[in-house]
């Protein structure tokens, strides 16, 4: 439901921007879109989007046309990648991550963004659910509160021996640590955070953790864990280290368990990876 909610979103706003003029009747809406990875892993996903627009009667190349824009995993790029995707002049810009979003929104006040993030109102991008303000809409996927829930089934499983690794990315992320920090202490289970940085950097982590003796990691997801989860996982296995994760697909590249919003309700599952 939510997924063709966040389709519907960009053909209402289609629909309804205004045109320049007569002489445009037969101009071309456009559609830029704010991808946080790679256009390969994307694929699949890209071609969700374009189908459930064809559904709603828009198909590319005839009734819109798409400026894709793909960071491959580099949030340091958002914000060039942003400003590059307003220069195109696009009628509507989508973009599936927080801090995507808020380059966007850093980059136009005009045209018209259809978001999906975690806790939008939390981070100040909207003012609330009901009347987002501004130029920014669509709809938020808030799993904070699982966060601490998943460290409770990885001690269900485990039991009172377990020793957690929590990889963390970014900003957004702090609010999970906190959940996660809450249930540590009621549950008396050691955790320690490890930031991920540079991909160079993943193997040395992990030789860290080990000697911190822990037998379980628990990722946390943003737009740059789900770029690199298969590289980051490998390691989780190679180390035998029980895992811990968000969305089922990534057991689907060798997570242990996963806890979190269903991947068919979550456009996070349509434009973060």
């Amino acid at each position: 439901m939510n997924r063709k909610l966040f389709w519907l979103i960009t053909a209402i706003l289609l629909v309804s921007l205004p045109r320049a003029g007569a002489q445009q009747q037969n101009h071309l809406r456009r559609v830029g879109m704010l991808v946080s990875g790679s256009e390969s892993i994307n694929k699949s996903r890209i071609e969700a989007f374009r189908s459930g627009l064809r559904d709603l009667g828009y198909v590319e190349g005839k009734t819109i046309t798409i400026e894709y824009r793909f960071a491959e995993g580099r949030s340091d790029r958002f914000a060039s990648l942003a400003n590059d995707i307003v220069r195109s002049n696009p009628d509507v810009i989508v973009v599936g991550s927080n801090t995507f979003t808020v380059a966007a929104k850093e980059a136009t006040r005009t045209i018209p963004i259809v978001s999906n993030g975690g806790d939008l109102v939390g981070q100040g991008i909207i003012t609330n659910l009901a009347h987002p303000g501004g130029n920014v809409t669509g709809i938020t996927n808030i799993s904070n509160d699982l966060a601490g829930k998943r460290l409770q089934l990885l001690y269900e499983v485990i039991g009172k021996t377990l020793r957690v690794a929590i990889l963390w990315h970014s900003g957004p992320d702090i609010d999970d640590l906190k959940k996660i920090e809450s249930v540590a202490h009621e549950l008396n289970v050691k955790i320690k955070p490890f930031e991920l940085g540079d991909p160079k950097d993943f193997h040395k982590v992990f030789a860290t953790i080990k000697r911190e003796q822990a037998n379980a990691v628990t990722i946390l997801q943003n737009s740059f864990s789900l770029f690199h989860r298969k590289e980051l996982l490998e390691l989780t296995t190679a180390n035998h280290l029980a895992s811990m994760c968000e969305q089922a697909q990534w057991m689907e590249d060798g997570c242990l368990i996963s806890y979190g919003p269903a991947p068919l309700t979550c456009i996070a599952d349509l434009l973060l990876t």
